[in-house]
């Protein structure tokens, strides 16, 4: 097997640190000491930390996306006005594809998910682009179609709901239970209660104000 590269290293090195220790909590100098580089490295490959938050961030939720959106075009392709299950089975099965309980990979990515949603850092918020933007906007009007009466905030709301839920299922399935605490569930059964739970979430009627 090949040497990776010292990109990949970095890469590597960061998406371990970056989902331990959050944005601010991680030093180029962590990183590049991991990964074995000098600290001249980063700025060569990607200019700086905020941008190698972003290639790390992109590396991770690129290939969600790609499932996304060809879950999306399948259900499309069968009608415009998919169900609401379907819907959610399409945006949230592959969040556990690319985080299987077991594997380390899976547990950094549901780490480093965790912390993109939650780290306080601006860095860590700003990192989108065009590319993901075009996938929340085309399962939020997906969404839409079938949800007619929800305010778009209130849908998108809830959306941010589905990869909260997911990404901590996801993280909790893979530590340690606490003493007396019954294992998370890590297999097909999760999957499919985090898809009735949720489609029960989306479906719900507006909120009342």
């Amino acid at each position: 097997m090949a040497t990776p590269d010292t990109r990949t290293q970095i890469l590597d090195a960061a998406e371990h640190l970056f989902a331990e220790h959050g944005y601010r909590g991680t030093s180029v100098r962590a990183i590049t000491k991991l990964a074995g580089a000098n600290l001249a490295a980063v700025g060569y490959h990607f200019g700086s930390k905020a941008e190698l938050m972003a290639a790390v961030a992109r590396r991770v939720i690129e290939p969600i996306n790609a499932a996304q959106c060809t879950g999306l075009d399948k259900l499309l392709a069968r009608t415009p006005d998919a169900p609401v299950s379907e819907l959610v089975e399409a945006f949230v099965g592959p969040l556990f594809d690319e985080m299987p309980a077991g594997d380390e990979g899976g547990a950094r990515t549901s780490r480093l998910i965790v912390t993109i949603l939650s780290d306080p850092a601006e860095e860590v918020r700003s990192w989108t682009g065009a590319a993901e933007a075009s996938v929340r906007e085309r399962y939020l009007a997906a969404f839409a179609r079938v949800l007619p009466d929800l305010p778009p905030e209130e849908l998108w709301f809830r959306m941010r709901g589905i990869l909260a839920v997911t990404a901590v299922d996801r993280l909790d399935a893979h530590q340690q239970p606490s003493p007396g605490c019954t294992s998370p569930v890590a297999g097909e059964a999760a999957r499919q209660w985090a898809i009735t739970f949720l489609t029960a979430a989306m479906s719900a009627p507006p909120t009342r104000t």
